[in-house]
């Protein structure tokens, strides 16, 4: 194997989204956000792995991710599309049957002139600052925007992540408020908003980073496993350093491996000297910093273990999520899964998740 493996498990994605699915109850849909080409797995595979689990509707970050959605789940599924309606959209929305989120007065006003007939949804600004129209906006469109009956009104938390930050609580005033008559679906919740309870769920939840593996969602499977095979292994006496700056000496007699990947790979530098990988379930430390081609890896306990260097080791699968390697590297599990590389031999499996 002279090259780095990415499963990717679809049971394990489907198995997440059924059980968001339950925990969002019977009275609300779940959809499925699976922008950024499918958080990195491959919109192609993810996209109708999720609609055979039982998702009917599916969210995009732009309107070019929403054409790839559509080539790979057909006619069928809505897709809704975040940034709503761009100036360039128009004839990819129109096309490709997209429904834009309308975030802005501007875009109501091109989505009307463009599109007059085509269905779209509104995202409100609850508290976020980010897309959505604002209160004072809203309030003054509302009554032009609801003749159009809108498909979904949607808003988005910014401290879901954390039950007990006020700001859940505060947001979900706001967008009631800002909702309450309408006699329209509504949406407030991604992952975490799903595990704040019932009172953030509305008519549709729109789990994305749970659905991969991630954090918040502590009981989700892993969908991602990552091994990385082993190019050469070396002797370093106590006192040699290892890898560029010598930021990495050895404090006893150690086994260092050169292993297959880098930077090139997602496996971001912020990692060096702190990541851990795993070879039949033995802890091995990254050894150096992380270069653009190449990770060293201190394999020594594994050697002393089985008497032999490891063929590869896996830094994504059993023993390590992508929340705990995303912690290592200081940043989060959504970084970590996007920013995988293309250089990886990527394999789909169907089967049970182990």
């Amino acid at each position: 194997m002279g090259t780095p493996t990415l499963t990717i498990r679809l049971d394990a994605l489907a198995q997440n989204w059924q059980a968001l699915d339950r925990r969002s109850g019977a009275s609300c849909q779940t959809a499925a956000v699976v922008k950024a080409d499918g958080y990195g797995l491959g919109v192609a595979e993810v996209g109708p792995a999720l609609a055979k689990a039982g998702a009917r509707t599916f969210f995009v970050a732009v309107a070019e991710e929403g054409v790839a959605l559509r080539k790979a789940l057909g006619s069928g599924p809505e897709i809704g599309v975040f940034s709503g309606h761009m100036a360039t959209d128009t004839g990819l929305l129109r096309d490709h049957a997209l429904i834009p989120m309308l975030n802005s007065p501007e875009q109501v006003a091109r989505h009307r002139a463009k599109l007059p007939d085509a269905p779209f949804g509104i995202q409100l600004d609850s508290g976020m600052r980010r897309l959505g129209i604002a209160p004072d906006d809203f309030a003054a469109l509302r009554e032009s925007v609801l003749a159009a009956k809108p498909w979904l009104v949607m808003s988005h938390l910014a401290c879901a992540d954390e039950p007990q930050h006020p700001q859940n609580a505060a947001q979900l005033a706001t967008f009631t408020e800002m909702t309450n008559g309408l006699g329209l679906r509504r949406s407030l919740s991604a992952t975490g908003g799903i595990l704040l309870g019932s009172d953030y769920h509305f008519d549709m939840t729109r789990p994305g980073i749970g659905l991969y593996g991630g954090a918040p969602f502590s009981t989700a499977l892993q969908v991602a496993e990552l091994s990385i095979p082993v190019i050469q292994c070396r002797n370093a006496a106590p006192g040699d350093s290892v890898g560029y700056g010598a930021s990495w000496v050895a404090a006893r007699p150690s086994r260092i491996a050169t292993l297959a990947a880098g930077y090139a790979d997602g496996l971001i530098r912020a990692m060096s000297n702190t990541a851990v990988l795993h070879a039949r379930g033995v802890p091995c430390p990254l050894a150096g910093r992380v270069s653009m081609d190449l990770l060293t890896v201190d394999v020594t306990d594994y050697v002393e273990a089985h008497g032999a260097d490891p063929d590869a080791l896996d830094i994504l699968g059993p023993y390590q999520g992508v929340d705990v390697l995303a912690d290592a590297a200081g940043t989060i599990g959504y970084e970590i899964l996007t920013s995988l590389g293309g250089r990886y031999a990527r394999r789909y499996r169907t089967g049970a998740p182990a």
